[in-house]
C-alpha cells in the first residue's frame, strides 16, 4: 500500500479506536482487534487501500465520536494476523499526526482527516531547548528506569525536536488528557518547555518515592536485625536456663488472682487458674499462647476487688440533681425516693434481695436531659459512669461476650464497661433501650433481662469469660425514647420515669443559668466578652428551634459563641452584645416551631392538638362540603385509626341531626326529603401532607367540623381541642395531654377542651405558667363541646 502524499489531505478515513494509549508517528505498533466496529473500520481501510486513523478512546470501550479525542494518528497496515481467539492482530506504522474535522459516518466511524502542522522553531533555539531536555531526561534516567540505554542513546542523538518529544512522551507515564494536551499542541517551542517541566515533576516525585523507599528498607532492615538478636539471645537464655520472662509473668497473674479469691465465685477462681496452668504448659510459640494470654489479662483486668465505698447520701444526691437540672421535678423526686429506699437499706443492713429493688427507665423525647441525670447520679454517688449505647444492637454476643472459639472473640459490653470504669459498681446506662433489634442473631431483650433481673444478675455469665459474674451492685438507668417499642417481658422489669416538654419558660431560665455559662466557657470565651440579652433568648426559643428539650437549643448558642469568638479576633473588638437587632448576622434561619392561631372564626376549621416525637404540636383540622352522594375523602397522610376516628365523628354528627340536636339551616338542603348528610361528600384535610399522623385524639376534633359545616356556624379560633370520641358521643381519654397542652399555650390559644378523665387524672403535671395563662375545660359529652367551640 502506498503511502499518501502530504498534499491529498484532508482525506476521509475509517477511525481504528485504541484503548490503552496514545500511538505516536513512526512507532511500528501491534493493535489487537476484538468488537466489530473497529473490524469494520479495519475492512474499510483494506478494501478501499487507504490509510487508517487511530485515535485513542477517552475511557475504554468508547466507540462513537464523543467518546473518543479528536486526534490521532495516520498509518499503514503493514500485517493482518487472525487469532485463535476470534481476534485480530494487525502491525500498524505511524506516519503522521492527524485531526477529526468533519465526521463522516458512525457504523464505522469514518470523518475527514487533516494533518496537525507543527510552527517552524530556529535552529539555535530549538539546539538549545533540546539540550536542556536531554540533560533532564539523563537527571530523571539515573534515579529511575524509564528509558532503555538504546532509548537514551537514540534520544541524546537526535537532533528532530518533535520527534524527541513523542518518544519521551510515549517512554514516561502519563494521563491520557496530559497526553493529549501534548499531543494536539503545534507550538513546538512552547511544547518542549512543558515537556521539560513534566520532566521536573517526574524528577522529585521519583527523588521522594526513592527516599521513602530507602527509609522503609531500612525500617524493616533494624526490625529484621532486632528479631533476629532477640531470638538469638532468648536462644542462649534457654540454654543458660535464665529466659525468665515468661516465668516472671506467670507469677504475676497467680499474684493477681490471689488477691481476687475472696472476691470472686470459686468456679471464677477455678477457670482463671485453669488457663493460667494451661499457659505455663504451652510452648510460647504456640498460636494458641497468645489468645490464652489474652484471656487471662482480660479476666484480671475485672476489677472485682474495687467497690467505692462512698456510702449513698440522699442529699447529695438532691444536691447534684438540682444542681445540674433545672424543673424536671417529678424525675428528680422519683430518683430521690429510689436513693431514699436504697440508703435506707444499706443503713438498716437489709439485703437488696429482701428490700424493693428497681432498674429506673427515663424516657421521654430527645434533648431532654435524660441521659444527663444519669450523670448526675454517677456524680452524686463518686462512681464511674459507663454508657453502652443499644441502638440497632441485634447480636445478643454483643451483650453476653463471644465464645473463645470464635476469631477475634472478645467479652461483652457489659464486661468491657466494667474493666473500663475499674470499678465494679459504676452506674451504667443502657442507652436507646426502645432500638434493640431483633434477628437470627438471638434477641438482645433475653439477654437483658437476665444482666436487669435482681433475682438473676448476680450469677450472669460471659461465654468470652466462661465463668459468673456478679452485677447486683451496679446501678442500671435506662433511657427510652417511646416505651412503647420495649418488649413486654423486658417492660416489666422497669419503672418508667417521664421527661416530658419543656415550656418556653423553662427552656429560657435552662438557657440562662446552664447553656451559656457552659458554651462560653467551651468556645475559651469570657463572661465580659458576650451578652445575650433576655429577649434575644426568647427569640431563639421561639422562632430558631422546634423541639421539646434544650439540644438545639445548645447547638443555637454554641453557634453564637463560634461567631462571636471569630468576630473578636478578626475585628479586636473587646465585646459583643448579641440583641434582637443584630441577631440575623448571626443565625440566618427561623423554624417556626408552632404556627399561632388564627385571628378570625371559621366554618369547618377547628384547632386540634396532637403529640410528636419532638414535642406537642397544634394541627388545624380543615373540611369542606361538596355536592354528592355522603362519601369521605380523608387527605393528609392519615393514619388507620385517625381514618376510623373520622369515620366514627361521622356517625356520631349523621345521629344528631337525626335526633334533630344539631340544627341544619334550611338553606343547605338540595332535597328536603334525603337527609343532608346524604346531598355531600366531605373532604377532611390536615394540612402538613407530607407528615404522618395517626392516633384517636382527633376524634373530637373532626366531629366539631363536621358539625359546624352542616350547622353552618363558625368554630371559635382561639379553642383547641383533644379527646377520643365513640359512637354514643362520650369523649374518652388521651395520652401526651403535657405536650399538647405546652403547645396551645404556645400557640396563643385561650381555652382548651379536654376529657374529663384527663383533667381529673393528669392537670397536676401540667406547667403553671400553662394554667395561669389557658382556660382548661373538662368535656364528657360531645354535646358539651358544641357549646364551647361553635359561635
Amino acid at each position: 500500500m502506498q503511502i499518501e502524499e502530504i498534499q491529498n489531505y484532508p482525506a476521509t478515513l475509517p477511525i481504528l479506536v485504541e484503548d490503552e494509549l496514545f500511538l505516536y508517528p513512526f512507532m511500528i505498533t501491534p493493535i489487537f482487534i476484538n468488537d466489530s466496529q473497529n473490524m469494520k473500520a479495519l475492512e474499510l481501510a483494506i478494501k478501499n487501500e487507504t490509510m487508517l486513523f487511530v485515535a485513542p478512546s477517552k475511557f475504554d470501550n468508547g466507540r462513537n465520536f464523543d467518546e473518543i479525542f479528536d486526534c490521532g494518528v495516520i498509518g499503514t497496515i503493514m500485517r493482518k494476523v487472525p487469532l485463535p481467539d476470534g481476534r485480530v492482530k494487525i502491525l500498524f506504522q505511524g506516519y503522521a499526526k492527524g485531526k477529526i474535522i468533519e465526521r463522516i459516518s458512525n457504523k464505522p466511524l469514518e470523518a475527514k482527516i487533516d494533518l496537525i502542522r507543527e510552527s517552524f522553531l530556529e535552529e539555535a533555539k530549538q539546539e538549545a531547548l533540546l539540550n536542556v531536555l536531554k540533560e533532564k531526561i539523563k537527571i530523571l534516567t539515573n534515579i529511575s528506569h524509564y528509558f532503555s540505554p538504546d532509548l537514551l542513546r537514540t534520544i541524546e542523538e537526535g537532533t528532530d525536536a518533535s520527534r524527541i518529544c513523542d518518544l519521551i512522551l510515549n517512554t514516561i507515564r502519563i494521563k491520557k488528557q496530559k497526553a493529549y494536551e501534548f499531543f494536539i499542541q503545534t507550538d513546538l517551542e512552547k511544547k518542549i518547555l512543558q515537556l521539560i517541566d513534566l520532566i521536573a515533576q517526574e524528577i522529585e516525585a521519583n527523588k521522594i518515592q526513592k527516599e521513602i523507599k530507602n527509609k522503609v528498607h531500612s525500617r524493616i532492615d533494624k526490625v529484621n536485625k532486632e528479631y533476629f538478636l532477640k531470638e538469638q539471645l532468648r536462644q542462649i537464655q534457654r540454654e543458660l536456663g535464665s529466659d525468665t520472662q515468661k516465668e516472671d509473668e506467670i507469677k504475676e497473674y497467680y499474684k493477681k488472682l490471689e488477691l481476687k479469691k475472696k472476691y470472686i465465685y470459686e468456679d471464677s477462681y477455678k477457670e482463671i487458674k485453669k488457663q493460667i496452668e494451661k499457659f505455663e504448659r504451652i510452648h510460647q510459640d504456640n498460636s494458641e499462647a497468645s489468645m490464652i494470654q489474652t484471656y487471662i489479662e482480660t479476666a484480671l483486668d475485672i476489677p472485682f476487688e474495687k467497690i467505692s465505698k462512698r456510702k449513698l447520701d440522699i442529699k447529695e444526691v438532691s444536691k447534684q440533681l438540682n444542681l445540674d437540672h433545672y424543673a424536671l421535678n417529678k424525675p428528680k423526686e422519683r430518683i430521690e425516693e429510689y436513693f431514699a429506699v436504697r440508703e435506707l437499706l444499706e443503713k438498716r443492713k437489709i439485703s437488696d434481695k429482701d428490700g424493693a429493688k428497681v432498674i429506673l427507665c427515663l424516657y421521654g423525647p430527645p434533648g431532654v436531659g435524660k441521659t444527663s441525670l444519669a450523670n448526675s447520679i454517677a456524680k452524686a454517688l463518686k462512681r464511674e459512669l459507663v454508657r453502652i449505647a443499644l441502638g440497632g444492637l441485634e447480636d445478643v454476643n454483643e451483650l453476653r461476650g463471644h465464645r473463645r472459639t470464635y476469631i477475634g472473640a472478645m467479652p461483652g459490653r457489659i464486661t468491657q464497661g466494667l474493666i473500663e470504669a475499674k470499678q465494679i459498681n459504676p452506674v451504667v446506662v443502657l442507652d436507646e433501650i426502645d432500638k434493640l433489634n431483633r434477628s437470627f442473631r438471638g434477641d438482645p431483650s433475653a439477654v437483658l433481662l437476665e444482666i436487669l433481673d435482681p433475682e438473676q444478675n448476680t450469677k450472669f455469665r460471659d461465654y468470652y469469660l466462661n465463668f459468673n459474674i456478679d452485677l447486683s451492685k451496679i446501678i442500671f438507668i435506662a433511657t427510652a425514647n417511646d416505651i412503647g417499642n420495649i418488649p413486654g417481658p423486658l417492660r416489666d422489669r422497669m419503672e418508667f420515669i417521664e421527661l416530658s416538654s419543656y415550656t418556653p419558660n423553662e427552656k429560657f431560665q435552662i438557657a440562662k443559668k446552664y447553656l451559656i455559662p457552659s458554651e462560653i466557657k467551651k468556645h475559651g470565651l469570657k463572661n465580659s466578652e458576650l451578652n445575650i440579652n433576655d429577649a434575644t433568648i426568647e427569640l431563639i426559643i421561639n422562632e430558631y428551634t422546634r423541639e421539646s428539650g434544650v439540644r438545639n437549643l445548645r447547638r443555637k448558642i454554641a453557634e453564637l459563641c463560634r461567631k462571636s469568638a471569630k468576630k473578636l479576633l478578626l475585628e479586636d473588638i473587646k465585646k459583643i452584645n448579641i440583641n434582637q437587632k443584630n441577631l440575623n448576622e448571626f443565625l440566618d434561619k427561623k423554624v417556626y416551631e408552632i404556627q399561632k392561631r388564627d385571628q378570625k372564626d371559621q366554618i369547618g376549621q377547628v384547632n386540634g392538638l396532637a403529640w410528636t416525637p419532638i414535642g406537642g404540636d397544634v394541627l388545624k383540622v380543615e373540611i369542606i362540603k361538596i355536592k354528592g352522594k355522603g362519601d369521605l375523602i380523608l387527605t393528609g397522610s392519615l393514619g388507620d385509626v385517625m381514618k376510623e376516628s373520622a369515620k366514627i365523628a361521622f356517625s356520631v354528627i349523621k345521629v344528631l341531626i337525626d335526633e334533630k340536636k344539631l340544627k341544619v339551616p334550611q338553606k343547605m338542603f338540595h332535597n328536603t326529603k334525603e337527609s343532608i348528610y346524604n346531598q355531600y361528600n366531605l373532604h377532611i384535610h390536615v394540612p402538613d401532607g407530607a407528615t404522618p399522623k395517626d392516633g384517636p385524639s382527633a376524634g373530637i376534633t373532626i366531629s366539631t367540623a363536621i358539625a359546624s359545616i352542616f350547622s353552618d356556624k363558625k368554630v371559635r379560633c382561639d379553642v383547641a381541642m383533644t379527646g377520643e370520641i365513640d359512637l354514643s358521643g362520650k369523649v374518652l381519654p388521651i395520652g401526651g395531654l403535657k405536650e399538647k397542652l405546652i403547645a396551645a399555650y404556645k400557640a396563643e390559644i385561650k381555652t382548651a377542651l379536654i376529657p374529663k378523665k384527663n383533667y381529673e387524672r393528669d392537670l397536676k403535671d401540667i406547667p403553671k405558667e400553662v394554667l395561669d395563662n389557658m382556660q382548661i375545660v373538662a368535656v364528657d359529652s360531645f354535646d358539651e363541646v358544641l357549646k364551647y367551640a361553635l359561635v
